[in-house]
């Protein structure tokens, strides 16, 4: 990725309303009756918490996601605007929304209570321009995102991009066209036990960096030249694991974007993934916009 600190940044993918429910531990499959820790109703999506966490470092960030003309669109809206991230909204029959269950060691389980429509195939070209016009395009796993990554892998221009592979195995097939229309990729540890290894099978397809973090134990990265670097988790209270993810993916892109090397870019992703781990919501912008705009 280019380095440059005015650089504009294009992120694509799901911006939702969640209902998190917290557990003493996740359900067993069988029926019973189980009492939560607490609830609470707020901004959710990968790309919502890429957009939030670059505003917050003065990333000049652009959030494109399909939203429906609904309550749930709204309230996704009024607490982007608030935390101060600009969205450019395209037309959806409804608004994404998830029920994640979820224990105070991290652990999840999201059920997918309503998911957007099918995108048209104007709205898809207006993502794509949109996204040749940044500097930098950050393409989520999503339906759009895989349209648009497999237009660029069939010969369409645009800015270089990354995309977060979160629990990726290795092999999944719905994660293929964005590892290969990658210039770098991220992933968490969650379903490996090498996670050099699934690096280097990813650089193998086309990446120039490859970066995997481990939760408690901090987080690694590979370049294609063979290059590694490792940097430890930063201690934190953890409040809430919901988003660190994509405050380290911030961070750590922001931190690129002003120069710094790959040592610098992941100590600033672990300084970065505190902010989300310290709030119950993706970023403390986000409760401090519900106060102001009424949001419920």
């Amino acid at each position: 990725m280019p380095l440059a600190s005015d650089a504009r940044v294009a992120v694509c993918g799901p911006a939702s309303w969640n209902h998190l429910i917290l557990l003493d531990r996740l359900p067993e499959p069988v029926p019973h009756m189980q009492f939560a820790l607490g609830d609470l109703r707020t901004l959710g999506g990968t790309s919502a918490g890429k957009g939030l966490h670059l505003a917050d470092l003065g990333v000049d960030v652009t959030l494109h996601a399909l939203l429906g003309a609904d309550d749930d669109g709204r309230r996704v809206s009024a607490a982007l605007a608030a935390a101060g991230v600009r969205v450019e909204a395209y037309p959806s029959e409804r608004t994404e929304r998830h029920a994640n269950l979820m224990t105070a060691a991290g652990e999840r389980v999201s059920l997918y209570l309503a998911t957007p429509s099918a995108a048209s195939v104007g709205t898809l070209d207006r993502v794509e321009g949109a996204l040749a016009d940044a500097d930098i395009a950050v393409v989520d796993l999503s339906e759009v995102g895989v349209a648009i990554v497999r237009r660029r892998l069939t010969g369409a221009a645009g800015a270089p991009i990354g995309t977060d592979l979160h629990d990726y195995d290795g092999s999944a097939e719905f994660h293929e066209p964005f590892l290969r229309a990658a210039d770098v990729v991220f992933m968490n540890d969650d379903a490996t036990d090498d996670p050099w290894s699934l690096m280097q099978s990813c650089l193998d397809r086309g990446p120039r960096l490859a970066v995997c973090t481990l939760g408690a134990r901090g987080a690694v990265a590979l370049a294609a030249s063979g290059e590694r670097a490792t940097v430890e988790a930063v201690p934190v209270d953890v409040v809430d694991t919901n988003g660190s993810g994509d405050a380290f993916f911030a961070g750590f892109l922001a931190a690129s974007l002003s120069g710094e090397d790959v040592d610098g870019c992941l100590a600033a992703g672990a300084r970065q993934a505190v902010v989300a781990l310290s709030s119950e919501h993706l970023h403390p912008a986000v409760a401090a916009g519900r106060v102001t705009s009424g949001l419920r």
